[in-house]
Protein backbone atom coordinates (compact mmCIF):
# COMPACT_ATOMS: atom_id res chain seq x y z
CA UNK A 1 0.00 0.00 0.00
CA UNK A 2 1.58 3.25 -1.11
CA UNK A 3 1.64 6.59 0.59
CA UNK A 4 -1.06 7.97 -1.72
CA UNK A 5 -3.50 5.21 -0.77
CA UNK A 6 -2.84 5.86 2.92
CA UNK A 7 -3.57 9.56 2.52
CA UNK A 8 -6.75 8.79 0.58
CA UNK A 9 -7.89 6.42 3.35
CA UNK A 10 -7.33 9.14 5.94
CA UNK A 11 -9.25 11.68 3.86
CA UNK A 12 -12.20 9.35 3.15
CA UNK A 13 -12.32 8.36 6.81
CA UNK A 14 -12.38 11.99 7.90
CA UNK A 15 -15.16 12.76 5.42
CA UNK A 16 -17.23 9.81 6.62
CA UNK A 17 -16.69 10.69 10.28
CA UNK A 18 -16.93 14.47 10.34
CA UNK A 19 -18.59 15.71 7.14
CA UNK A 20 -21.37 13.26 6.35
CA UNK A 21 -24.81 12.97 7.84
CA UNK A 22 -25.86 9.83 6.00
CA UNK A 23 -27.73 7.12 7.86
CA UNK A 24 -27.49 3.48 6.84
CA UNK A 25 -29.28 0.65 8.60
CA UNK A 26 -26.80 -1.66 10.28
CA UNK A 27 -23.72 0.44 9.40
CA UNK A 28 -22.20 3.06 11.64
CA UNK A 29 -20.43 5.39 9.21
CA UNK A 30 -18.64 7.23 12.03
CA UNK A 31 -17.00 3.98 13.09
CA UNK A 32 -16.15 3.06 9.50
CA UNK A 33 -14.53 6.48 9.07
CA UNK A 34 -12.49 6.05 12.23
CA UNK A 35 -11.32 2.62 11.06
CA UNK A 36 -10.30 4.08 7.67
CA UNK A 37 -8.33 6.84 9.39
CA UNK A 38 -6.60 4.36 11.72
CA UNK A 39 -5.64 2.07 8.83
CA UNK A 40 -4.35 5.08 6.89
CA UNK A 41 -2.24 6.26 9.82
CA UNK A 42 -0.81 2.78 10.42
CA UNK A 43 -0.05 2.42 6.70
CA UNK A 44 1.68 5.81 6.65
CA UNK A 45 3.84 4.85 9.65
CA UNK A 46 4.80 1.51 8.12
CA UNK A 47 5.53 3.06 4.72
CA UNK A 48 7.78 5.77 6.18
CA UNK A 49 9.68 3.27 8.32
CA UNK A 50 10.31 1.06 5.28
CA UNK A 51 11.31 4.09 3.21
CA UNK A 52 13.75 5.17 5.92
CA UNK A 53 15.40 1.72 5.84
CA UNK A 54 15.78 1.84 2.06
CA UNK A 55 17.63 5.15 2.20
CA UNK A 56 20.30 4.01 4.64
CA UNK A 57 23.73 4.37 3.08
CA UNK A 58 26.18 1.58 3.73
CA UNK A 59 29.83 2.56 3.37
CA UNK A 60 31.78 0.50 0.85
CA UNK A 61 33.87 -2.32 2.21
CA UNK A 62 37.57 -2.31 1.39
CA UNK A 63 38.57 -5.33 -0.68
CA UNK A 64 40.47 -8.03 1.15
CA UNK A 65 43.83 -9.01 -0.32
CA UNK A 66 45.47 -12.36 0.09
CA UNK A 67 49.21 -12.79 0.72
CA UNK A 68 49.89 -13.53 -2.95
CA UNK A 69 48.05 -10.42 -4.10
CA UNK A 70 49.95 -8.27 -1.58
CA UNK A 71 53.27 -9.57 -2.86
CA UNK A 72 52.21 -8.87 -6.45
CA UNK A 73 51.19 -5.31 -5.52
CA UNK A 74 54.57 -4.63 -3.88
CA UNK A 75 56.56 -5.59 -7.00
Amino acid sequence: MGLGVCIILIAVGAILTFASDWQLDGVNLDLVGLIFMAVGLIGTAVYTSILRRRRMVVPPVAPTLTEDERRDDLR
